[in-house]
């Protein structure tokens, strides 16, 4: 990509002048100092740029006219009952269409209508479909340094994960490794902090995970097998009647919304949280890197702006609809608790051994590692100083009175 005659930078927009505005791999103050003031620099080229290729798309449809007409496939690693994973998938796929006057038209497909929903990366890879939406940490058994393209646990929160992507140098870092699929990769949404999950029996301490059949996947099983749980893995289309039949303990999988389509509540008496293994789980949209290569810029500009567009859309729909799902499966009489502080810790203490671990035997993890922790703990810092003592406050001290009545509709 880099090197082409109209100095395309990393995330396919025009950088400004003729120099390589490549962001380093930060590892402490002074290289997050360089990194942001790169990254500014950069954002300020890509909205010039986007804002003009707006302004005549709309002053001068003869563009979309005389240019070419492109018509790609886009696979989810979601079903279509998953209305905001897979939503998200079809809202990218409208917004191309009409940024592009209609001359890039994308058509989504669900999990399993052209691969399995944890096929994905190796459709993209390998030209099957031109695009894929999903999570990376689905292929760590390919690099476990994907897992930082969604979400590690004790991780990063939503805000968190994009500040480090967009402006920590974790984009440029994740799209080093992902090169090695021939992917080109997109931030394109967030669940947000997940639910810890769904359990049959109460959680009252580190001793009663011991023995736990667990559904959980990735390095979040990992972590938690280190504490004495017995992860499973085990497809969601199969979750309910495993819960059901007693096969499993528990399983976890996104929160309110999403869950309550699945109807554990039907079968489980807990609902634990927090997800601590996923703080802040990113959604990827995937682009096999000679599909984009081929692409004129306006519409690699179009990718990028729809899946900026989905990555923040994505999160505010569930910060919308996981309160009154919760609410409604709280009035069925399931337990809403949260999981006990030593269960925690220790997992917190398991999961930071198994990144050092990794980082002492795999150079690409270790690179991400360092930026990524180094970034964490600068962050850390910010929030308690800010975004802790503000939510603290608010929401152990309400007004006492209900909420005003919203004024009639007339």
């Amino acid at each position: 990509m880099r090197g082409d005659s109209d100095k395309r930078n990393d995330r396919g927009t025009v950088a400004s002048g003729g120099q390589d505005d490549r962001v380093p791999a930060a590892g402490g103050a002074a290289d997050h100092a360089a990194t942001a003031s790169a990254l500014r620099h950069r954002r300020r080229a890509f909205l010039q740029g986007a804002a003009a290729s707006a302004t005549a798309a709309v002053a001068a449809p003869a563009i979309a006219q005389s240019g070419p007409s492109v018509r790609w496939r886009l696979q989810s690693s979601f079903p279509k009952s998953l209305d905001t994973l897979f939503g998200a998938a079809q809202m990218f796929c409208e917004r191309i269409d009409r940024l592009t006057g209609g001359r890039f038209q994308i058509r989504p497909f669900a999990a399993g209508e052209i691969v399995g929903g944890l096929q994905v990366l190796d459709a993209v890879q390998n030209g099957t479909i031109e695009m894929g939406h999903t999570a990376s940490y689905y292929y760590i058994g390919r690099n476990r340094s994907l897992a930082f393209d969604t979400a590690v646990p004790f991780g990063l929160n939503a805000r968190q994960q994009n500040a480090w992507m967009y402006y920590g140098g974790g984009l440029e870092l994740m799209r080093e490794v992902m090169r090695e699929f021939n992917v080109m990769n997109f931030p394109a949404g967030n669940t947000g902090t997940q639910m810890g999950g769904w359990f049959r029996r109460e959680i009252r301490g580190l001793k009663d995970m011991q023995g736990l059949r667990f559904r959980i996947p990735g390095l979040a099983g990992e972590m938690l097998s280190r504490i004495g749980v017995l992860p499973q893995v085990i497809a969601p289309a199969d979750i309910y009647s495993s819960l059901e039949r007693g096969t499993i303990d528990a399983t976890e999988f996104v929160g309110p919304y999403d869950d309550e389509k699945l109807g554990f509540a039907k079968v489980t008496k807990f609902y634990y949280y927090p997800g601590f293994w996923e703080g802040g789980a990113q959604l990827s949209m995937y682009v096999g890197l000679k599909e984009w290569e081929k692409l004129p810029r306006e519409f690699q500009q179009a990718i990028d702006v729809a899946s900026a567009e989905i990555n923040v859309n994505m999160l505010a729909e569930y910060d919308a609809k996981n309160p009154p799902a919760l609410a409604r499966i709280q009035k069925t009489g399931v337990q809403v608790r949260p999981f006990p502080p030593d269960v925690m810790a220790a997992a917190q203490k398991a999961a930071f051994q198994i990144y050092d671990e990794e980082a002492a035997k795999n150079p690409s993890f270790a690179k991400i590692y360092v930026n990524w922790r180094a970034f964490r703990e600068a962050q850390h810092n910010w929030h308690r100083t800010a975004d802790l003592t503000f939510d603290n406050f608010v929401l152990t001290n309400p007004l006492g009175a209900p909420a005003p009545a919203a004024p009639a509709r007339k």
